[in-house]
């Protein structure tokens, strides 16, 4: 106020002049606050300076750093738009212990990357790895420009007291921009990873990034990113942005052109602080707060190879190549049918006599049809009547002719005279053909309830004595109602085509959302493909995986149209009452075919959709209907000689259902678990022995509270008592080889306890399978049957091709049990047309094979469809 004053004063002529000592004073005064505040400004910035240095590159400096400093390297490089270099940063911190670290901020155009050294990368627990040399690549801002001088700036600072010894150098990277097909090695640790760029010559839209190493360990990631600022290349956040996956040996991405708009992408491999990751050991250290641990040396010696990917015209191949595979059965099962329609006219122009069947032609002659002695009991003997309106008296001398005529038992089959075969015959059919023509009318006008099993009256009365013969033949096994077991075993058809739906619908939802994740995330370690020869299309990753699985639905699809074609005829051979369909040969029913069909396209549709995203979790989606499969050949062949008293669907499908719901379990909670093994190995056991004695006894024993007495009764009559064998001797034979085998699965199960248990119990599926078909086919020539042309090429066949196809299934191109690092390891290049790999063409082998085993099934006793069920014997 008093100067303010003053110099208002100085221009109003009436205020009062000034003292004199006033302006010396106010000088002094102004003077002495200016010098304090330039004298306190010094003393706070005392030693406190920054030094900015013109530095160059490929130059070592060694420098100190202190809280009261900073330094800044100022660099200059020209970069050019047609040529990309890459420039690194390499820091060295010489002290052992260090108050705080050293801060390096690099400033560029676009861009800036920070980090601190020591470099603190941290493990599981929040284990602490500090890494004293640290080398990072800096990041390539775009340039428009022909030429362009660029400025980037390196900051050193600290906030230690104490002084810090460290060095820096800048280089140029050689060979940044990688070449396609040429294979380039570098080395790279946790605190100093690599990563290099690549540009899409043109004409190539797709390529395949390779990354080998000779060593498992230490784990590495290698990812594709965009060519962008930062870039992410720590431990970290490598998986920020980009698509990448872990590694041991081998990694595979495969990248395309539209996904990158810039026609180029960074390559960034990234040493990892710990391999857990990749299924390594994980080193035990006492955890204590704060507490650095020396990771030790973790560089890894690496090569990068970018090969082009196939182009379109390989996937047309590909697709031409499934497709006319497949057709070309087809085409085949044409043929097939063109010819035996050739052969039924030429029978029809040159038939039996009227009053005979072939079968009836060849008893009265004695001979076969071409004049010889007939070789099989089927061949002698009178026909026996219809399962429907067989008596009690029918019955006994049933099971009388069988006793005699049981031949591959060493007996004499029994003989009857020409002239009386002749009658006899005559009267039988004629009788025959009026039962039948009132048995249809009776039959279209009366309702048939599926429940409703047992059509005579003394069934129940009769059942225990028919079933408990010494010698069966098939008559005495189909008595019932032939429309009531054909709507019995459609229901296997209908209720496998209810679980198709329903089990599909959402194993696709969840397929596509792992695609969808899968795609969005980049992490490749979500899905375990042979990335060697994943070939994608649009947002499939491994299109030909997928498109292999085609076998299965087409041929299935196959099976089922012949499979109708047979109904059909069948049908129509009993609207006419051909005596052939109704009283000779295995009874046919067909809804176990169709079930085997059907569960053979689904086997396809599932496998497909386990092969978008195969890994841990969905596996059971592609053997499901493996089981499915195995369970309904087995009910087939039990069922071509035991109609009446095989399982019923419900039944059937609730064991199988029981079946895959131990194959979760397994998958769960079986990885090492004893626990789990012994109740499985039990369960396994006491199955079997329940299974083998209700073949056995033709299932007319049962599971009560007199079970034991049973047992222990049987066990003193039949071993104590008296020494005797068994009664049903073959059935016994195939029982305890059933056992030994399913009791050394067991054993085997609970030593070693695989990890894969989905495999190990389909093991168990198609062992038993096998097993019960080379018996069906040894008892079948056993029993003086043959087995015609084409069944046999069928067999043939299949065998072959079921060789070639384990083959290439047990080479293992990738593994769910391990790591995804450590299933890469076992990927390979692709080996037909570039596009198919070895489980491809287990796809196309397994899936012919199954074709050739279901044709085996259904055409391997056409010889029998002349001879009567009373001649044709259950083993």
């Amino acid at each position: 106020m008093v100067l303010r004053s003053y110099w208002k004063c100085r221009l109003k002529s009436s205020c009062f002049p000034a003292p004199r000592w006033i302006r010396p004073g106010l000088a002094a005064l102004f003077w002495f606050c200016v010098t304090q505040l330039v004298c306190g400004a010094g003393a706070l910035g005392e030693n406190k300076f920054v030094r900015q240095k013109n530095a160059e590159f490929d130059v070592t400096y060694n420098d100190t750093v202190k809280s009261n400093n900073q330094t800044i390297y100022a660099f200059n490089h020209t970069i050019s738009r047609n040529k990309t270099e890459g420039v690194r940063v390499t820091v060295d911190v010489m002290q052992q212990h260090l108050e705080s670290p050293i801060l390096f901020v690099i400033r560029q155009k676009q861009a800036v990357m920070s980090f601190q050294v020591p470099l603190i990368l941290r493990g599981l627990y929040q284990r602490k790895y500090p890494y004293k040399h640290v080398g990072r690549t800096l990041c390539q801002p775009p340039t428009r420009a022909a030429s362009e001088t660029q400025y980037f700036f390196v900051d050193v600072s600290t906030l230690s007291s104490q002084e810090t010894n460290f060095q820096l150098r800048v280089s140029r990277v050689e060979s940044f921009t990688l070449q396609t097909d040429r294979k380039f090695s570098f080395a790279a640790s946790p605190s100093q990873p690599q990563f290099f760029k690549y540009v899409f010559p043109d004409g190539v839209d797709t390529v395949i990034v390779k990354v080998n190493s000779d060593v498992n360990f230490p784990c590495s990631v290698m990812s594709v990113q965009d060519i962008q600022c930062p870039v992410y290349d720590l431990d970290n956040n490598v998986a920020f942005i980009g698509m990448y996956q872990t590694m041991t040996k081998k990694g595979a991405i495969t990248v395309q052109r539209k996904d990158f708009p810039s026609n180029s992408f960074y390559v960034v491999v990234v040493v990892k602080t710990e391999d857990e990751a990749c299924g390594g050991p994980l080193r035990f250290y006492p955890l204590q707060p704060d507490e650095l641990i020396d990771a030790g040396n973790r560089t890894k010696d690496l090569d990068v190879v970018v090969s082009p990917a196939i182009n379109s015209e390989k996937y047309v191949i590909g697709m031409l190549f499934c497709l006319g595979i497949f057709l070309s059965f087809y085409v085949l099962t044409l043929l097939v049918a063109c010819v035996e329609n050739k052969r039924m006219k030429r029978r029809e122009m040159f038939p039996n006599p009227p009053d005979t069947s072939p079968a009836e032609t060849a008893s009265l002659l004695g001979k076969n049809g071409d004049g010889k002695t007939p070789a099989s009991p089927y061949e002698y003997g009178s026909f026996a009547d219809n399962g429907s309106t067989l008596s009690s008296e029918a019955i006994t001398d049933s099971a009388t002719s069988t006793d005699n005529n049981y031949g591959y038992l060493g007996q004499e089959p029994f003989k009857r005279r020409p002239f009386l075969n002749h009658l006899h015959h005559l009267a039988i059919r004629i009788e025959r053909s009026l039962d039948s023509v009132a048995r249809s009318r009776q039959e279209s006008l009366s309702s048939v309830e599926e429940d409703d099993y047992d059509t005579l009256e003394d069934i129940d009365s009769d059942k225990n004595i028919v079933r408990t013969k010494k010698y069966l033949c098939v008559s005495d096994l189909a008595r019932k109602d032939k429309r009531i077991l054909s709507k019995k075993y459609q229901i296997y058809f209908w209720n496998i085509a209810t679980i198709a739906v329903f089990y599909a619908l959402p194993v696709i939802q969840l397929v596509i959302t792992y695609q969808t994740v899968v795609n969005v995330t980049g992490n490749q370690d979500i899905c375990y493909y042979n990335f060697l020869c994943a070939h994608p299309l649009g947002a499939l990753s491994a299109f030909n995986n997928i498109l292999s699985n085609l076998g299965y639905v087409m041929l299935g699809l196959l099976f089922l149209l012949i499979v109708f074609k047979r109904d059909v005829t069948h049908s129509r051979a009993l609207l006419r009452n051909d005596l052939n369909a109704l009283e000779c040969g295995i009874p046919k029913h067909f809804g176990v075919y169709y079930a085997m069909g059907t569960a053979l396209m689904m086997e396809g549709l599932l496998s497909a959709c386990y092969h978008v995203c195969p890994n841990y979790t969905n596996f059971q989606f592609d053997t499901s209907f493996m089981y499915m499969i195995a369970g309904l050949c087995m009910l087939k062949l039990y069922q071509k000689r035991h109609p009446d008293i095989n399982a019923s669907a419900y039944t059937a499908y609730a064991c199988l259902a029981a079946v895959i719901f131990f194959s979760v379990l397994g998958v769960v909670f079986g990885r090492g678990n004893m626990v789990f093994w012994i109740v499985f190995s039990v369960i396994h056991i006491l199955a079997t022995l329940l299974l083998s004695t209700q073949l056995y006894y033709m299932g007319r024993w049962r599971l009560d509270a007199g079970i034991m007495r049973r047992i222990v009764y049987v066990i003193y009559t039949d071993c104590i008592r008296q020494c005797s064998g068994p009664m049903y001797i073959d059935r016994m034979v195939l029982l305890v080889m059933g056992n030994i085998v399913n009791w050394s699965l067991a054993a085997y199960g609970l030593i070693e306890r695989p990890n894969d248990f989905a495999s190990y119990l389909l093991a168990i599926a198609i062992c038993n399978l096998l097993l019960y078909f080379a018996f069906y086919i040894i008892m079948k020539l056993r029993s003086g049957e043959r087995i015609k042309c084409l069944p046999v090429v069928c067999i043939l066949f299949t065998a072959v091709v079921w060789g070639f196809a384990l083959y290439f299934f047990f080479q293992g191109l990738s593994t769910w049990q391990k790591t995804p690092a450590e299933s890469r390891e076992h990927n390979r290049d692709c080996i037909l047309l570039s596009f198919f790999d070895d489980h491809d063409i287990w796809h196309f082998l397994s899936s012919i094979a199954m074709f050739g085993s279901f044709l085996v099934l259904l055409t391997m006793d056409d010889d029998l469809d002349t001879v009567q069920r009373d001649k044709i014997y259950v083993f």
